[in-house]
């Protein structure tokens, strides 16, 4: 039997050396016991030689009567060794390498193997996060291999709303995630600079720019109302330079010229909305024009191959996909009669683009609301025939957002004209609360905005209560100097043993799970994962915190506690970078 690698990064190291868990996540290193134990099993005919191990996971425990960790590797060899599983599951135990890191194991219900771990474990873990500081969670599981991660990608027509920030929240924390797990990570906006609503869009400004407003009836059916396209039209009027990309565009003066005030307004809102993504911390690698499709023929031709490769017809002078011959539940028009194409066409050929750039993923954010094109998307990629993956590209979809004060929805900005902009959020609770608010529940969750408590300074609030603990620490270690006890870092990690509390037990368990949170947080594209572990070993370290004085005169206790403290530090702020969130020091 040839058994997978499980930690490449181990070299020669023996399995029983304290110095192998420094070097591996707590997780990693039970696997390779655990890897040992079935070879030793093969080794001595207990197991099959022509074993395939099946896979089998190593979790975390659900209560600490229950041990640390926990592995069904017993009960999935039970078929293919033709044993029971509570048999199988004594024989792996009886197997197990000795190891530093294991006090005890234990066998429960139909074959679980507990693993108790021992207090060298969390105290090697210790010195793993201040050895590694802030690579401390993150991996190569990547490889350095290229995703392209879309998100926002708004129509340039008015400010963001609190839905465009969900999707920023989420796409950055997304690409966060990826490059902390080896990923060559590009971020990507896609603008939807062509079509319906950019028309919509200049025929407001150029209303406006006649002098005709909202409540009059010349009006544009479909037009926009916000503050805004006042601001726009008058910028235009008073030839103004818009900057978007790089490219200026300077307004004409014109209120005839449709075609300039066009031009003017996109570019206007666009450097709009990057202002208020930089003020949000979202940055981007690509931008690209949905208009550069047409005007390059990327549309026309990715027509013309899928008509080539035989998946399209024609009936009533429209161009149909037969998009039910890729899972889809009825064929879709690609080209009306009219000779305009319908919204997915131009999708197909963006997505294509994203596969002809090298992107091995391409995971796009959006709305839930878009829900209804995925499939026929999909559908025009397969029906490319250009060894395009059946599951690319991924998605990511966000539900609405629901912003509360007071009790009460909000649902009007003055400026926007209709509903909550990203700015206005931003300018209530600041940058960090707005972040973390978008990201704290699952994206497919709806969300209730709850401004008052996302203002207010107290444990119910969760980005003040996580901050406040990494604030915490950093008062702790400026008080050791001021109050002449200076902390001996060196001193500490030789008296990690002294840490036996149950208090300090929790904290250890906790934050050694950010490697495990990181990697499932990553797999499953759910950043709300390390939100909700960080309020949890934020929730430890102030229990540990009020419940035990660090500052004691006992220096080998006290310098311990405070290197306990400092890699709870570190390993805050790690999780808190993963969210594109501050650690502040003091608060």
């Amino acid at each position: 039997m040839t058994l997978p690698t499980a930690c490449p990064a181990s070299g020669s190291v023996k399995i029983g050396s304290l110095r192998l868990i420094r070097l591996l996540a707590v997780k990693e290193s039970l696997r390779e016991l655990v890897l040992q134990a079935v070879q030793s099993l093969v080794t001595a005919g207990t197991l099959p030689a022509d074993l395939s191990l099946p896979a089998f996971v190593i979790e975390r425990a659900r209560s600490r009567e229950h041990g640390d960790f926990a592995t069904n590797l017993a009960m999935m060899l039970a078929k293919p060794a033709r044993a029971k599983p509570r048999d199988i599951a004594q024989q792996l135990v009886d197997a197990l390498p000795a190891s530093p890191l294991v006090a005890r194991c234990e066998i429960a219900g139909p074959g679980f193997i507990n693993f108790f771990l021992s207090p060298q474990a969390y105290e090697a873990e210790v010195q793993r996060v201040l050895d590694q500081g802030e690579r401390y969670g993150r991996s190569a599981h990547g490889a350095g291999r290229r995703v392209g991660v879309e998100f926002v990608s708004a129509n340039p027509t008015g400010p963001l709303h609190v839905g465009h920030g969900r999707a920023a929240a989420i796409g950055d924390c997304l690409s966060r995630l990826l490059h902390a797990t080896g990923w060559d990570v590009k971020r990507e906006f896609y603008y939807n600079d062509a079509g319906v609503q950019i028309q919509n869009l200049a025929i407001s400004v150029q209303a406006r720019a006649r002098g005709i407003s909202p409540d009059q009836a010349e009006w544009p059916e479909g037009g926009y109302r916000g503050d805004y396209i006042a601001d726009v039209a008058q910028a235009y009027l008073d030839r103004e330079t818009a900057i978007a990309d790089g490219k200026e565009v300077v307004g004409a003066g014109d209120p005839e010229n449709l075609d300039a005030i066009r031009q003017f307004a996109v570019a206007s809102l666009r450097h709009e909305q990057d202002l208020d993504l930089k003020a949000f911390g979202a940055g981007f690698d690509v931008y690209f024009l949905e208009s550069s499709l047409y005007a390059e023929g990327k549309v026309e031709e990715t027509v013309r191959d899928l008509i080539a490769h035989g998946h399209t017809y024609e009936e009533g002078g429209a161009l149909w996909l037969k998009s039910t011959d890729f899972g889809d539940d009825k064929d879709r028009v690609m080209r009306k009669s009219d000779g305009s194409y319908t919204y997915f066409v131009p999708d197909v050929a963006y997505h294509l683009s994203k596969w002809q750039r090298g992107y091995e993923r391409a995971i796009t954010e959006l709305g839930s609301d878009h829900h209804g094109s995925l499939t026929r998307v999909k559908a025009g990629l397969q029906a490319l025939d250009a060894g395009i993956p059946k599951n690319w590209p991924e998605y990511v979809l966000h539900q609405m957002v629901t912003v509360m004060r007071g009790g009460e929805e909000v649902k009007i900005s003055k400026r926007a004209g209709s509903y909550v902009t990203l700015r206005d959020l931003i300018e209530e609770v600041g940058r960090d609360a707005t972040r973390f608010f978008l990201i704290a529940r699952k994206a497919d969750s709806q969300l209730v905005f709850d401004i008052d408590l996302a203002r207010s300074q107290s444990n119910d609030n969760p980005v003040y209560y996580i901050q406040y603990a990494h604030a915490r620490i950093c008062s702790a270690l400026r008080q050791a100097e001021e109050k002449g006890m200076p902390f001996d870092e060196a001193n500490g990690r030789a008296k990690l043993a002294r840490l036996d509390s149950e208090h300090e037990q929790i904290l250890l368990g906790e934050l050694s799970k950010l490697p495990e949170v990181l990697e499932t947080a990553a797999l499953n594209l759910e950043p709300h994962l390390v939100a909700n572990w960080l309020r949890e070993l934020a929730a430890a370290f102030h229990g540990y915190y009020n419940s035990c004085q660090f500052l004691v005169d006992d220096k080998d206790l006290r310098d311990a506690r405070l290197c306990l403290a400092l890699a709870t530090r570190q390993v805050i702020r790690n999780g808190l970078d993963l969210l594109g969130l501050g650690a502040p020091e003091s608060m």
